[in-house]
């Protein structure tokens, strides 16, 4: 592995090579190192490169050695709708809070590393983004299958929740963990189901589930499909 000498520091790199590109970059991610992509160059001007952004990787290498397991950082893979998104994290000190942007594709996320625990900040952020895509997206999946079932439920509520996927009170207000948002489509649509029967059935009785049979004929599978999600 070629390396470089900046002032007492040794900093140790691999070279991607990325024809397509039409100038190079440097990533330093955890378990990975420092990495140069680009086009075929000579060892020593891949050195060059190194050098001119020496400070910065030894400020992100400085960084990236305080990541936990369960982090998120760049690389890292953002379930969402039954998909699991690429995640790059970037670092900027002019922005004020954390923020969550998502392309059909991938998830941004700009943070500032001096505003205290960066780890903390991002979670809270990506609550604020599932919260905000579960109250855009699961209720008018939740008015098309009352209108299929004929149940009626009073409010809709959407709370992040440690151990349930969904409930459905005394009084037929239905809540759904934001977490539900990262289900694909078939399971969310299950959850809704699960929950309007229970507006009709307060318990799981044979009932409940002939209920829930009549609009599912396949409840057993996503069922146990439902039971080997993490929350």
């Amino acid at each position: 592995m070629p390396e470089v000498q900046y002032g007492d520091k040794i900093i140790e790199y691999a070279f991607q090579e990325k024809s397509g590109l039409k100038s190079h970059y440097i990533t330093v991610e955890k378990n990975q190192g420092v990495v140069l992509k680009g086009k075929s160059v000579p060892e020593e001007t891949a050195n060059k490169f190194i050098l001119k952004k020496a400070k910065w990787i030894l400020d992100k290498l400085r960084l990236v050695e305080t990541i936990e397991e369960g982090d998120i950082v760049t690389g890292s893979r953002i379930q969402y709708l039954g998909k699991k998104y690429y995640a790059e994290v970037y670092f900027d000190d002019r922005v004020t809070s954390t923020t969550v942007e998502f392309n059909h594709s991938r998830f941004k996320i700009i943070t500032n590393s001096n505003n205290g625990n960066v780890q903390s900040q991002i979670t809270t952020a990506l609550d604020k983004f599932f919260l905000e895509k579960s109250s855009e997206k699961i209720p008018p999946r939740v008015k098309k299958w009352a209108k299929k079932t004929g149940f009626t439920y009073r409010l809709l509520q959407f709370r992040k929740q440690d151990k349930r996927w969904g409930s459905c009170t005394p009084q037929n207000n239905i809540i759904i963990n934001t977490e539900a948002i990262k289900l694909p489509y078939t399971l969310i649509d299950y959850l809704i189901v699960h929950e309007l029967c229970h507006t009709r059935y307060k318990n799981h009785s044979k009932g409940f589930w002939a209920e829930v049979s009549n609009h599912l004929h396949n409840w057993k599978e996503l069922d146990e499909r439902m039971g080997g999600m993490r929350m």
